[in-house]
């Protein structure tokens, strides 16, 4: 399987700020066959992205989901509404997510069903705060996240990725060193064997979040267990993020 890199540009970009990135995009990445990558714009941009990218490998992303079909949500998107779009992806349970609109373990497992109910596939994000990190509180925190959030998944589990994403790291600069990040990764790799069998849990992949770079990629997708990597800030500049899918391990 190949590694998966996500752009996540968050409330970032307007049509042709967006326009204007992924044609650069498109251009930087041609004959790039070493990733799957995925992109996640603002909603507002995904429709008309979808017909830029339509003879592109390149992926679209939703950044939230709400668990109903439809009804009086105003202001939420529902999976029907993302993969009537061309959405292949949904990011779900971004620490972003849980710190500012109070997301909770629950809500992320609503949102995983709901996203596979659709044919999407869903990025969990999961990670530690900077005070549950230094008390070494860090391994506890995610799996108790993992396993709330995928609980009652079965065999489903497969068509998930896992984001680890410290949240002391992202948008910070600072970034979990690759041991750090491997050790976590280790970690998830083993609770999903523990929580379900094998040849579903070995399909899953565990990509990594929090002030990725051109200049970290390297040394991260080096690590066995790390699959891949979440992007935000980086993803808005075209030359840095096609040098991270491009990454060289070593």
């Amino acid at each position: 399987m190949l590694p998966l890199i996500v752009g996540n540009w968050k409330m970032n970009t307007d049509l042709c700020q967006g326009d204007a990135l992924v044609l650069k995009l498109r251009e930087l990445l041609k004959g790039a066959d070493s990733a799957e990558v995925v992109i996640a714009p603002p909603f507002t941009s995904i429709h008309h992205l979808y017909h830029l990218l339509a003879d592109s490998p390149i992926k679209l992303a939703g950044q939230n989901i709400h668990w109903e079909k439809n009804g009086a949500y105003t202001g939420e998107i529902s999976g029907e509404m993302l993969a009537s779009v061309g959405c292949k992806y949904v990011i779900i349970g971004h620490s972003e997510r849980r710190q500012y609109f109070g997301e909770t373990d629950e809500t992320v497992n609503k949102k995983v069903f709901a996203t596979l109910r659709h044919s999407l596939k869903p990025i969990v994000c999961v990670g530690e705060s900077l005070q549950e990190r230094e008390g070494r509180k860090t391994l506890k925190k995610i799996k108790t996240q993992v396993t709330q959030a995928l609980a009652g998944l079965g065999s489903a589990v497969k068509d998930l990725t896992i984001a680890y994403e410290p949240v002391w790291a992202i948008g910070t600069g600072k970034t979990a060193s690759p041991q750090q990040a491997e050790e976590v990764h280790n970690s998830i790799r083993e609770l999903l064997f523990e929580l379900f069998d094998a040849e579903s849990a070995k399909e899953v992949r565990i990509i990594y979040g929090g002030s990725v770079k051109a200049d970290n990629i390297d040394e991260l997708m080096a690590e066995p267990n790390i699959d891949g990597a979440l992007v935000g800030g980086a993803s808005l500049k075209a030359e840095d993020f096609a040098r991270i899918v491009k990454f060289q391990p070593r």
